[in-house]
């Protein structure tokens, strides 16, 4: 899924060039690092992305590894359910059977043998049964950023790798967060799925079914010259809504697996400084940058030099055209402030 814009990481992240495209981990976008992992991987047959038509020509002339038929186009951003529907039908209708392993483009993931594992087992496990797999990623904090999935202990599924799911949990306060890793039964929720198309499929026409029947009629003209047309009329009948909510917690048969690898989101400023090598006294100094009696700090500076003087626990990100200065408690709001810019027109800083 590579359809976000990455709002939350504005100045450098703009609609022009979402963070998928960035490069901000190394000298690949997030989106190739993405691809680059599957390659790699023996059983991975083939590799699909879904994106809006806006940045559909910048990832087939920038990303190598994946065909151009299939980088497939959502006419609009609609939360998660609609494109992994729309990518299931494509699915289901090349191969029945098919099994569908669904990845956001901007994730990190650090150990590639435990990751290969960890997806061989959800493979092999959505093969078994008609269950929709999700990963959890073992915690290594008491993170509140992110969603949490609790276990059946004594459901085991796989020798200790998989389980059934209880309940999944919405980000929650500290105290909470503590009393999950105190638990021992609660897994970070990555938002990496491995199903059956067609079991995915037939959660929806249980769950949503005026959904399903709008992806129905958009897979009956996947191969005709119709297709366009019954996408975009079909699409405006889809629930904009995310896939945990719409149809993971309302489905009886759900199971997850442990996953031991290294992995973020990086879904805000404070991810992403949580990652980088820090200095003597917290600070993280990307670019032309410097600062003196602070600590904690991220400057990211593009092009012109940035100094953070007296400040500690700040996030300054300096481009060729915005500034943004913000406390690292607040970093979340960033997405609020991209908001209020387009509906004040500010169009060039978007």
């Amino acid at each position: 899924m590579a359809g976000g814009k990455g709002t939350r990481f504005w100045p450098l992240s703009r609609e022009s060039r979402p963070k998928q495209l960035l490069n901000i981990l190394g000298d690949t976008s997030m989106l190739q690092m993405t691809v680059d992992r599957f390659r790699k991987i023996t059983f991975v047959e083939d590799i699909y992305i879904i994106c809006g038509a806006d940045v559909k020509r910048k990832i087939s002339r920038k990303l190598n590894g994946v065909k151009t038929r299939n980088i497939i186009v959502e006419p609009s951003g609609k939360n998660t359910m609609p494109p992994i529907g729309l990518m299931a039908e494509h699915i289901k209708r090349k191969d029945e059977d098919g099994v569908m392993a669904v990845f956001p483009s901007d994730h990190l993931i650090i150990g590639h043998r435990a990751f290969s594992d960890v997806l061989k087992t959800a493979h092999d496990l959505s093969l078994q049964d008609e269950t929709l797999v999700t990963m959890g990623v073992v915690p290594s904090s008491p993170h509140t950023g992110y969603g949490y999935i609790q276990f059946n202990k004594k459901k085991e599924l796989v020798n200790g790798k998989a389980f059934t799911v209880k309940t999944f949990a919405e980000k929650p306060n500290l105290s909470a967060a503590k009393r999950f890793l105190a638990s021992g039964d609660f897994l970070w929720n990555s938002g990496m799925f491995v199903w059956r198309a067609s079991v995915f499929l037939q959660n929806v026409m249980e769950h949503m079914p005026e959904d399903y029947l709008a992806l129905e009629a958009i897979g009956d003209k996947i191969s005709t010259r119709q297709y366009k047309s019954s996408l975009e009329e079909n699409w405006e009948k889809l629930t904009s809504e995310s896939v945990d909510y719409a149809i993971l917690e309302r489905s009886k048969n759900i199971s997850v697996v442990r996953a031991e690898f290294k992995w973020s989101d990086i879904g805000s400023w404070n991810a992403y400084f949580d990652l980088l090598t820090k200095n003597g006294k917290g600070n993280v100094i990307k670019g032309d940058g410097m600062v003196i009696e602070g600590n904690n700090n991220l400057v990211h500076s593009n092009g012109r030099f940035t100094a953070v003087v007296g400040a500690d626990n700040m996030v300054v990100i300096n481009t060729k055209d915005a500034t943004l200065v913000v406390h690292q408690d607040r970093v979340e709001e960033v997405k609020q402030l991209v908001e209020k810019l387009r509906i004040e027109g500010r169009t060039k800083v978007l």
